[in-house]
């Protein structure tokens, strides 16, 4: 398929498709009348892509993995691999956390508007939000987006 298929099949715009190829990260089928065709390998790469950056992965680390993938399998592949999944692994457990802390806080601040009882909980409203602020800078590398 032609670039502009390509993209609305996969929800991107065009010019995000070219910069994942000008980054080495896609590489379509150049036709002798210049035009790209994006085969089944690209379709694979793109589901990759887009799964990775949901998941906080960074281009750069994209385009590592991509690269070790072409590699043939070694032990140092391996660890490789397994380092910057560790390492991703953690940064989603501290979001997690964060997150389920945020939730609570927001539950209870919802309960509390709902009950009418903003006024008398403005405190401890502002309080929640002031740990939750405090576990952000404690975490800072783990809770800034890439």
């Amino acid at each position: 398929m032609q670039i502009k298929q390509f993209a609305t099949k996969y929800h991107v715009s065009t010019d995000t498709v070219r910069y994942y190829e000008k980054e080495g990260l896609l590489h379509p089928n150049k036709q002798d009348n210049g035009y790209r065709v994006y085969d089944v390998t690209c379709e694979h790469t793109i589901k990759f892509i887009l799964v990775l950056r949901q998941l906080g992965f960074t281009l750069q680390e994209i385009k590592q993995l991509l690269s070790l993938e072409q590699k043939p399998v070694s032990d140092s592949c391996n660890q490789e691999t397994v380092q910057l999944f560790s390492s991703k692994i953690t940064h989603i457990e501290q979001q997690l956390l964060f997150y389920q802390q945020a939730l609570q806080s927001l539950q209870l601040t919802r309960t509390l508007l709902a009950e009418g009882k903003y006024a008398e909980n403005k405190l401890v409203i502002g309080s929640l939000i002031e740990d939750m602020y405090k576990k952000l800078q404690e975490g800072r590398g783990y809770y800034e987006t890439t």
